[in-house]
């Protein structure tokens, strides 16, 4: 199988050592924006770095020595990025948590980091956090960002207001002594991984891992002329490793902006207001977009539905490397005045490139954008690997394929297919685990758990998780992330879970969409129409793939019922737990 040589990142590797250097040669430049009060508000190069030293400084106060760790949960915002900084300026570990844990989620990472500082925001996120401070036995100090903290009865734990923690007399001193004294290799960063399936892992994340991924993306927005001075429009989670390095620190390095979005509802308005040259995105995002436009265009109908539509035709046929006919050359640069141009405008007017990563991207969607004039670079990663891989190319983009490894990343394919990865970007190990490490590091070689295939041009294609691999009743293997794609993007299903694990056919746990939802009169009616869209996606899938039955979910998968994680992937077993009766009475009918 084809390999790729590793790259070494440099040993002086500092994450905030390069922050607080290129801050210096920037001065007032803007950096983070956040919307307040209808509008939006940024602080400068300048107030960030005074923030960052103030904050290190409170912290250095408080006690918390190199090596501590020290919890930030709260929304995408500057003061998530502040922290973030000073935690690792003085040489001390942040533990990012998300802000959709429960009480017990945040109870079971603050006892099993050992955590001795907890920053959060406000509101009911604040008293999950605090009530699971109460029972972590190191918490000693918690930060509000917002005001009106919960105030708890017999709390030990000592509390302050955000204000305070950025205005002591004098930032800290002597910043530079803390960075020289940290090593590339120490960790700088411990990530929970949101876990599919039962507790999650502390991945330790070091200086180097994190910043070989930098350097990789650096080099890749160098081909596409956007490695310098760009306008990030930041929606995942800041508390996941995907946009902890590539919506952080990589505008970070890079001299560009970052402007929080407000919500993923507000996507839409934000692509507007803010204007993005580059963003990164879970494939949810793109799904929810393209359901949205496709909408919009059934709703409008007639001529510009016709439009639309010959828009993508043209689009894909040029994709798939055919001609256009004379007629059909015309016709299509008329069409990117007509078409094109606007649905570009929706998205800000001035985006190089969305990038994908975090789930498999459904090949249909990232076609149809692409045919639309929309830039997409797929890539792949894992929270152990700081966490890029791989990433398609902006000279050579494969849709349905990852990309080949990047720059520092040595890839090979096992014989039973498991896609395994080394460099200088993979994590030093599992916190307080070394016996799952070592089942995952074996020779220095990651085994990422994922099947794959290399292509002649180096690019990688995933074709399941071998921990997913449906294994039927006649013991053929079925990868269902493939399956679920085809279904998803039938218009009248909004999310999917397909089961028939030691089973002799497929069975589907399906969401309707809310615009099948609308159109059913009646419960049968809406099985009906189900049922034709199953039926459309059984098309194209092979005999073994094909879903026979299926039970409509009584809710959507979501964060709040725990069938998503945060990064909106489906918890597997969490869904078959809740319909398994249901599963078992599909298989029992006749």
């Amino acid at each position: 199988m084809p390999d790729t040589s590793p790259h070494t990142a440099k040993k002086t590797a500092n994450l905030a050592g390069r922050f607080f250097a290129i801050a210096e040669t920037v001065g007032d430049k803007p950096l983070f924006f956040r919307k307040i009060d209808g509008s939006w508000q940024g602080l400068s190069w300048a107030e960030v770095n005074h923030n960052v030293r103030k904050l290190a400084s409170v912290l250095v106060a408080a006690g918390v020595n190199p090596g501590d760790r020290v919890i930030i949960s709260a929304e995408n915002r500057p003061e998530w990025a502040i922290c973030d900084l000073a935690i690792m300026a003085i040489g001390a570990i942040v533990v990012p948590a998300y802000t959709t844990n429960t009480e017990d989620d945040h109870h079971f990472i603050m006892d099993h980091s050992g955590a001795v500082v907890a920053i959060t925001s406000g509101g009911a996120l604040a008293t999950r956090m605090m009530l699971a401070a109460q029972r972590a036995p190191n918490l000693r100090l918690m930060i509000f960002i917002d005001p009106a903290p919960p105030v708890l009865p017999n709390s030990t734990i000592k509390t302050m207001q955000w204000d305070a923690a950025v205005t002591p007399a004098e930032p800290l001193d002597g910043i530079s002594s803390y960075i020289d004294r940290q090593k590339s290799d120490d960790t700088c960063c411990l990530i929970y991984t949101s876990g599919t399936g039962g507790r999650p892992k502390g991945v330790m994340l070091t200086h180097r891992s994190i910043q070989a991924n930098i350097d990789a993306a650096i080099t890749l927005l160098n081909e596409a002329d956007a490695a310098s001075n760009q306008r990030f429009l930041s929606l995942l989670p800041l508390s996941h490793s995907y946009e902890h390095t590539a919506g952080l620190h990589l505008p970070l390095q890079t001299k560009s902006e970052v402007w929080y979005c407000e919500s993923a509802e507000q996507i839409a308005a934000n692509l507007l207001e803010v204007s993005p040259t580059l963003m990164t995105a879970v494939p949810r995002l793109y799904d929810v977009l393209h359901e949205r436009i496709t909408r919009g265009v059934r709703s409008k109908g007639g001529i510009s539905a016709r439009l639309f539509y010959e828009t993508i035709r043209l689009g894909q046929k040029r994709l798939s490397g055919r001609h256009l006919l004379p007629h059909e050359f015309v016709l299509n640069l008329v069409l990117e005045k007509l078409v094109r141009q606007k649905v570009r405008a929706r998205l800000g007017g001035r985006l190089k490139y969305f990038i994908s990563g975090g789930a498999p991207l459904n090949a249909d969607i990232g076609s149809f954008f692409m045919a639309l004039g929309v830039n997409l670079l797929q890539g792949y990663g894992q929270t152990e690997a700081s966490p890029l891989i791989s990433a398609n190319r902006p000279h050579l983009i494969k849709i349905d394929t990852v990309g080949p490894p990047v720059d520092g990343v040595e890839l090979r394919i096992s014989e039973d297919g498991e896609i395994l990865v080394r460099g200088d970007m993979l994590m030093k190990g599992y916190w307080r685990d070394p016996a799952t490490t070592a089942g995952v590091i074996k020779n220095g070689w990651l085994y990422t758990g994922d099947l794959g295939s290399i292509d002649d041009d180096g690019y990688i294609t995933i074709t399941g998780r071998k921990k997913d691999l449906i294994v039927n009743s006649g013991g053929e293997n079925i990868a269902p992330g493939r399956v679920e794609a085809l279904l998803a993007i039938e218009p009248e299903i909004a999310q999917v879970m397909v089961d028939g694990d030691h089973r002799p056919w497929l069975a589907a746990i399906i969401v309707p969409s809310d615009e099948v939802r609308a159109k059913a009169s009646s419960d049968s009616t809406l099985k009906a129409l189900i049922t034709e869209a199953i039926d459309r996606a059984n098309g194209r899938l092979s005999q073994i793939e094909r879903v026979r039955r299926f039970v409509i979910a009584d809710e959507a998968f979501s964060n709040e019922n725990s069938q998503l994680t945060p990064t909106l992937k489906v918890r597997r077993h969490i869904v078959r737990a809740a319909y398994a009766d249901q599963l078992d009475d599909l298989y029992k009918r006749r």
